[in-house]
């Protein structure tokens, strides 16, 4: 019995730094792949976009479930989408997946020059392809306006 109580605390002692540090990279991994998003989204690079993408990736919007990132992107930078600013907020591991929250904001200027700007909030599944951290569903809401009181 003792024996047994004693694997058990070994378990827990040793278990929790490796958990904490699976944590630690997987924010990390996070905030690499917000990090290119947007690098690539500001740069009007949707290929870069589509290349963080798991294969059978998608993007889910108001609009619903995208599994062309390069073209749907493309159509964001053609109405003059011209910046993406993203932050993480929290990011969890969840058997093999992990998964992510965070905030967006995209500006630009449309065709006429009036300003553009969305902000919302995204949450994501990752999955790793070949030891890498890739997005397998993306999914984007922006904010609803502000009511007036």
């Amino acid at each position: 019995m003792r024996l047994t109580y004693s694997l058990c605390l070994l378990l827990a002692v040793f278990a929790t730094p490796a958990a904490a540090a699976d944590a630690d990279q997987n924010k990390r991994d996070v905030e690499k792949v917000a990090s290119a998003y947007a690098e690539s989204f500001n740069k009007q690079d949707a290929a870069g976009i589509a290349a963080l993408y798991a294969t059978g990736g998608m993007l889910v919007t108001p609009g619903g479930p995208r599994t062309e990132i390069a073209k749907f992107t493309e159509g964001g930078f053609k109405a003059g989408f011209s910046r993406n600013d993203i932050t993480v907020a929290q990011v969890w591991q969840l058997g093999d997946a992990v998964l992510a929250h965070g905030d967006y904001h995209l500006t630009g200027k449309n065709q006429s020059g009036t300003p553009l700007e969305e902000a919302g909030a995204w949450s994501s599944v990752y999955v790793r392809e070949g030891g890498i951290l890739k997005i397998h569903m993306l999914s984007a809401m922006p904010k609803p306006p502000q009511a007036p009181y």
